[in-house]
């Protein structure tokens, strides 16, 4: 049994990380780190509730401490874990910088720690449906993926950390390593970036809407976007290829069960109705046909359930420090391309 430690009861901890640690065999939560209130000890009455940071480490059993506090304290906090003799996961953005994570990637080779990040989306089961439809040619030659991630929050949130100028904040470091990720999962490393990281609301301070297109050999492109003003959203995604097309039109809806505590009994949390499976398109003749293709069984579980097997030694770990590196270069590329309205080249 792995004894985890969470950091952080916000939205991430207590919607995202602890349920789902809660639901995989081999692991027990163990402790959480809540500052201030109950809201932890109310929900999860047989988990010890710390104060702080420091507290957790005292906790000699903790083996696994997972990282779920703002993007800017990342970095300090998975430090401070792999000194102790813990290994981590940090929820994304791995970092705020690309020279913070390469300095804790060889801080944890050093201590001989697992480091990983929290990229639980390319578990959504709609997301394994297209990474299997690509593996066997069913749309021929890709020549364009679109992944969008949108909302509609006209209104800004006094006091959130997400909107303020603090390191890390705003849409590009909190969407965008979900999309990034699918891209390179697809499709490897582009050969450039050309992005657009703006401001759409009025007196917001933090960026809340990006636009970032990956080139690819062959003419063939990846266009990564998100708007938090988009009260009538674009599809989830979209395929061209040359023998055929893909569209997805609704989000895979664990994020919002998991926000609202409604965790399926039974089968994968993914699981959708048929109405909402994407659809494939491949000419016929003269015609079109149509073939809806069902959501993969596939959750976030499966993430951790990764990591419990990496730790005990039966599986590599899925994501890599290596690719926690290349989605942070890829995010610090967007952001200068977008600064500088130019496009940038992989180096």
């Amino acid at each position: 049994m792995i004894e985890v430690g969470l950091v952080g009861y916000g939205l991430a901890g207590r919607a995202f990380h602890a349920p789902v640690i809660r639901a995989v065999p081999g692991m027990r939560l163990s402790a959480i780190v809540q500052r201030t209130g109950n809201e932890a000890a109310e929900k999860y009455p047989d988990v010890r509730i710390v104060r702080s940071l420091e507290e957790l480490l005292a906790i000699r059993e903790i083996r696994l401490v997972v990282i779920a506090t703002p993007n800017d304290t990342h970095y300090s906090f998975a430090r401070q874990c792999l000194d102790a003799g813990r290994d981590v996961v940090v929820d994304k953005p791995f970092t705020t910088t690309l020279a913070e994570a390469q300095s804790l990637v060889g801080f944890a080779k050093k201590a001989g720690r697992l480091i990983t990040v929290y990229q639980n989306r390319r578990f959504d089961g709609d997301f394994q449906a297209i990474r299997k439809l690509v593996a066997d040619g069913a749309l021929g030659r890709i020549v364009r993926f679109e992944t969008n991630y949108d909302r509609y929050r006209p209104q800004l949130k006094p006091g959130a950390w997400r909107e303020s100028t603090r390191a890390g904040s705003g849409i590009l470091f909190d969407i965008a390593p979900h999309l990034i990720d699918h891209a390179l999962l697809l499709f490897g490393l582009p050969e450039a970036a050309t992005a657009d990281v703006r401001i759409e609301r009025e007196n917001a301070v933090a960026d809340d809407a990006f636009d970032i297109m990956f080139h690819y050999p062959r003419g063939m492109r990846a266009v990564l976007r998100s708007s938090i003003l988009a009260a009538a959203p674009r599809p989830r995604f979209v395929l061209y290829g040359t023998q055929g097309g893909f569209i997805k039109q609704t989000v895979d809806p664990q994020e919002n069960n998991l926000r609202h505590g409604n965790i399926p009994k039974d089968g994968p949390w993914g699981a959708e109705p048929e109405e909402n499976w994407g659809v494939l398109t491949v000419p016929d003749g003269d015609k079109f046909s149509q073939l809806r293709i069902p959501s993969a069984a596939s959750d976030f579980r499966d993430f951790y359930a990764n990591v419990r097997d990496a730790l005990l030694g039966k599986a590599a770990a899925a994501v890599t420090p290596e690719w926690a590196l290349n989605v942070m270069r890829l995010l610090e590329m967007a952001r200068e391309s977008s600064e500088g309205r130019c496009t940038i080249p992989w180096s």
